[in-house]
């Protein structure tokens, strides 16, 4: 086959998954009205939040779940028939194909026992082991809770109200992205629609209107919603020939969110309130896992300090689509923190591995680690095309090369025994401190 044969092919094919998957909506599947929250909160978490299987069997989603998965087959055979079954680019459309149908599944069992199966399926779990290493999720993410709930963590973020506005946070969020995003259509718009404060969607990010924002908050959403969703679609839908990096499957959201988590800790956007709500997320989803219901997890936190709205909001990202009684669960949110820890073993290996070129590519469209080298591989046969949206320390690799190797370096150290060595200085310092105040 010809290389214009099979780009033509490679388009053909990957538009057909981008229209067949365009209805299949996840989060808008299984999100809860906002009055839940209101109802929940004034009852002062005495009644359980009103979820149920009859809530979601009258949240229907927008699409025939027999004929999606129909399309879904029949577009896989074709990927094998049209380009081969051994193809790379093949196997990673195959790959995601395979996704779609099981996000069917999931939600043809949402409020059932088996949506929580089919979500470690899709997401994994938080007794998984991290990629290469003997640690699990649940481990790291209690050992980060206990970092980012320390003392001086609480007196590093006090001093930013959420004093903004939702209508400025747009105007202020929309001025500094369209310089980032100055050659494709992109805005930021108020939306009645969503739970969170913020989501991005293709090429704009949408803002609750009920939300108010602090200056970290716009911070934290410029360069993740913005820099990496939005720059990431933006960039997938440049491709001309591989149109499926514009959209994302469950397979691709670790490597998002953590390359997302990843970019605010690198441009020292990130605090330490923002950093225990994604290590909260794993030891939820750790409770939920062990029998929890929906108060056993919000109380859990409420008694760590945090407040009833940031405890509520946590127990309802582990339980929408499950069940608030206990069994079921939503595990996406594990994607974070393995994410993170992954994409910066990623980074660390492709240095060591003398192969830094490779690191652009993770901004080439929604991918996954494994999906790199290939692509990087196709790039260079001029079937991919290269990410025109960078963040300035993934276009010049220097000054990553310098800190991910100096990184590497460091690992070597035994923390444990530094910290004793300084242990008494600092105890001295304390001391002296608590000595003052009193």
């Amino acid at each position: 086959m010809s290389i214009d044969r099979y780009k033509e092919k490679l388009k053909n094919l990957s538009d057909r998954l981008v229209a067949i998957q365009k209805p299949i909506l996840i989060l808008d599947s299984i999100k809860w009205p906002i009055q839940q929250q209101e109802n929940f909160i004034n009852g002062r978490g005495r009644r359980l939040p009103d979820i149920n299987q009859d809530y979601y069997d009258r949240l229907t989603p927008g699409f025939n779940p027999e004929v999606k998965q129909q399309e879904l087959s029949e577009l896989y055979h074709q990927v094998n028939s049209q380009l081969g079954k051994q193809d790379h680019l093949g196997k990673i459309l195959k790959q995601t194909i395979r996704q779609y149908q099981m996000v069917i599944e999931l939600l043809q069992h949402r409020g059932t026992s088996k949506f929580g199966v089919h979500s470690k399926q899709l997401y994994g779990s938080a007794t998984d082991h991290l990629r290469g290493d003997r640690k699990t999720l649940i481990e790291l993410g209690e050992r980060l809770c206990s970092i980012f709930s320390l003392p001086a963590a609480a007196h590093l973020s006090y001093s930013c109200p959420k004093d903004i506005k939702a209508d400025d946070a747009v105007r202020m969020l929309d001025e500094r992205l369209n310089g980032y995003f100055s050659s494709s259509s992109f805005n930021v718009q108020l939306s009645d629609g969503i739970v969170s404060d913020a989501s991005a969607g293709g090429d704009c990010i949408k803002i609750n209107t009920n939300s108010f924002f602090s200056s970290l908050d716009l911070q934290v959403l410029e360069v993740h919603e913005g820099w990496v969703h939005v720059g990431t679609t933006l960039n997938g839908r440049m491709q001309n020939w591989a149109s499926w990096l514009s959209v994302g499957s469950p397979r691709i959201t670790a490597t998002q969110e953590g390359l997302a988590v990843l970019i605010e800790t690198l441009t020292f956007n990130s605090y330490p309130g923002r950093a225990r709500r994604i290590s909260d997320r794993v030891v939820a989803i750790g409770m939920a896992e062990q029998g929890a219901d929906f108060y056993e997890v919000y109380n859990y936190f409420c008694e760590k300090g945090l407040t009833e709205k940031e405890s509520y909001v946590i127990a309802q990202r582990v339980f929408r689509g499950g069940n608030v009684r206990g069994g079921s669960y939503f595990t996406k949110d594990l994607s974070y923190v393995r994410g993170f820890v992954e994409t910066v073993n990623f980074i660390k290996s492709a240095i060591l591995s003398d192969v830094p070129q490779l690191l652009p590519m993770l901004f080439v469209g929604k991918v996954t680690l494994d999906d790199i080298p290939i692509l990087y591989e196709y790039m260079n046969e001029g079937v991919i095309s290269p990410p025109k949206y960078l963040p300035s320390m993934f276009r010049d690799l220097n000054g990553l090369y310098t800190w991910f190797g100096f990184s590497s370096g460091m690992s070597l150290i035994n923390l444990g025994r530094v910290q004793n060595h300084f242990e008494k200085m600092f105890a001295e310092l304390r001391d002296s401190l608590s000595n003052r105040n009193n």
